[in-house]
């Protein structure tokens, strides 16, 4: 394979999404990862749907279209932990791992004697990633968590959704699973970090990655907000908190998204809707002033860009270098010409349906560079494979 781990194997005993995430980044960098599943049932997510790809004739498959988002590139093979010979699989392939990715529930995997302290006593190298709801120690480490409870507890709904009072006021969770995905990058970080200090020190590690504490580590400028000033972020729509104009605003024939990100954008754009005066303007001519003072700068902007359509105004403000989109859906993301060029929408083969979809990574080397040339796998269809070459090398 080609990238830049392709001299790493990746023994992934990880389900649903925030581990298989972190398993996927490191088979697209190019590592070998072998995927551990429950022997007739697999991951959880396969059933995830509908919707589920279609075979050649058009009728579905088992293979969700969840299941298929974070599983490219992996090897799998179907083990039953709870059996002595299970347990031993993983203990041999944990000897010839580099790294080991697993998110059960905390003390499972010592049960079966397949522990952090068990597999690195084999394996002194191994790099063992826990990924967890809450983290391996604390008061909640037994609980079970989801992205969206966590996007709950971790406050990020708080500052997600439209303000109090407003018509459809009340508390959004983020389209996508983005704790489990930013928990999956955390994680692939730690593995990464660590790959590095054990070419430099010649020991493995154990890292210890709680979806409750990214959650939290995100909140960046919110709760950097709230730290210095006391006042508790509250939900604000589109609006951002700390730079205005940013919002999405009405125009004659839908919404434009419009980012000014500084006082000389702010100039060009006060230009463009005909009121440059608005730069001049001491409530609006800074940032500062415009944040304290949107309540009156907001309609303003409204009913200026309601003049024109969306199209007019993505042409005007472009051409004077302000910040603005569309909103897209996503078949409309994926025909930009920008994506069409970065080739991030890509076909690889696949023994059910022909070919499979595939959003590949935005990760793209010179020296190293990436492929994409092996589908999510099927339900232990790399079981064979990979029993047969431990087979051969402990005959050797």
């Amino acid at each position: 394979m080609a990238g830049p781990l392709s001299h790493i194997r990746v023994l992934d005993m990880s389900r649903i999404m925030a581990g298989p995430w972190a398993g996927q980044i490191l088979a697209d960098l190019g590592a070998e990862v072998i995927k551990v599943e429950r022997a007739g049932v697999g991951d959880d997510t396969r059933r995830w749907g509908p919707p589920f790809l279609k075979d050649i004739e058009g009728n579905p498959t088992g293979e969700s279209g969840y299941y298929l988002s974070v599983n490219r590139g992996k090897k799998s093979i179907e083990v039953d932990l709870s059996s002595a010979e299970g347990q031993q699989i993983i203990r041999d392939l944990a000897k010839e791992s580099d790294v080991l990715l697993e998110n059960f529930k905390v003390g499972t995997l010592e049960r079966y004697g397949l522990g952090a302290e068990d597999l690195r006593a084999i394996n002194t190298e191994l790099i063992y990633c826990s990924i967890t709801g809450f983290g391996q120690s604390g008061p909640m480490a037994q609980d079970v968590a989801y992205d969206f409870m966590i996007q709950a507890m971790g406050g990020l709904m708080s500052v997600t959704g439209v303000p109090d009072g407003e018509v459809g006021a009340g508390p959004q969770k983020v389209g996508i699973p983005i704790i489990d995905i930013m928990t999956g990058m955390y994680a692939t970080v730690s593995v990464l970090a660590a790959l590095v200090n054990r070419a430099h020190a010649g020991n493995g590690e154990t890292v210890d990655v709680a979806m409750l504490d990214v959650a939290t580590a995100i909140l960046s400028n919110q709760a950097m907000n709230y730290l210095v000033s006391g006042q508790v972020p509250e939900r604000k729509g589109n609006k951002h908190p700390n730079i205005q104009p940013q919002d999405v605003f009405p125009v004659q024939d839908g919404h434009i998204v419009i980012a000014v990100g500084n006082d000389e954008q702010f100039a060009r754009f006060s230009d463009a809707l005909g009121f440059a005066q608005w730069a001049e303007d001491d409530n609006y001519s800074t940032n500062v002033e415009r944040v304290k003072n949107l309540s009156s700068l907001h309609p303003k902007i409204c009913e200026a860009l309601k003049t024109q359509k969306l199209s007019y105004w993505l042409d005007k403000l472009s051409a004077v270098k302000v910040p603005c989109a569309p909103i897209n859906t996503i078949p409309m993301t994926l025909e930009q010409p920008q994506i069409k060029h970065r080739q991030m929408l890509k076909y690889i083969a696949h023994p059910l349906s022909g070919m499979v979809p595939q959003i590949v990574s935005p990760m793209k080397f010179t020296e190293a560079p990436l492929s994409f040339d092996h589908a999510p796998p099927l339900l232990g269809e790399h079981t064979d494979e990979i029993l047969a070459q431990l087979s051969n090398r402990k005959s050797i």
